[in-house]
């Protein structure tokens, strides 16, 4: 009986992480449950022996997603000040690699307009983990009050993820680039101390 609840738990996060990928390639609305299943190597037939609802699995991918995201900052992060670990963070998020491979990608670019059309289950798995991701910003923001750190670290990450999403929009070129460089000096200006604005 331990294996048989061993090996559920193992084709469920199969299928999670594989719906994390094909959702962030190919949008929520894009990818139906059979299609979800394929591309964890299974038949749709045993979908609902390991979910209730497609919404629940979307949920959960998203939330995979997210996490995978805020692991790849905190790893970033290490070893640096915390400017510099701010500062790659955001080269890091902004570069032409995460542009160019949404399905391995922060799942907020890819899947925000989405599920901002989507279930509240989905809203609220995006909405969670967001809050999360803010949270790597605010701890690198040590120095400021709290309110001003959330203020600050909410701003930087709606800067990185409307850049990437509109540098995704209009294709690799020239203005894809601009709008990257755009968006790390938009972020750039938002972490430097009010001193040293200009």
């Amino acid at each position: 009986m331990r294996y048989v609840e061993q090996h559920r738990r193992q084709t469920r996060s199969r299928i999670v992480e594989a719906a994390s990928y094909g959702l962030r390639r190919n949008g929520a609305k894009g990818v139906s449950v059979v299609d979800l299943m394929k591309l964890a190597g299974l038949t749709h037939g045993g979908f609902y022996y390991h979910f209730d609802s497609r919404a629940a699995l979307v949920g959960e991918a998203i939330a995979f997603a997210m996490d995978q995201t805020t692991e790849r900052l905190r790893t970033l992060a290490s070893g640096k000040s915390d400017r510099e670990r701010i500062e790659a963070l955001v080269a890091d998020y902004l570069s032409p690699r995460h542009r160019d491979n949404p399905e391995q990608g922060c799942a907020l670019a890819a899947l925000a307009a989405d599920v901002a059309r989507s279930s509240p289950s989905e809203q609220r798995a995006l909405a969670s983990k967001l809050e999360q991701m803010i949270d790597v910003f605010v701890e690198l923001l040590s120095g400021e009050p709290p309110r001003q750190a959330r203020q600050t670290a909410t701003g930087i990450v709606a800067a990185m993820v409307g850049s990437i999403v509109l540098s995704r929009a209009v294709g690799a070129g020239k203005l894809s680039e601009r709008i990257l460089d755009a968006g790390r000096k938009t972020a750039g200006r938002r972490i430097r101390k009010p001193s040293q604005r200009p």
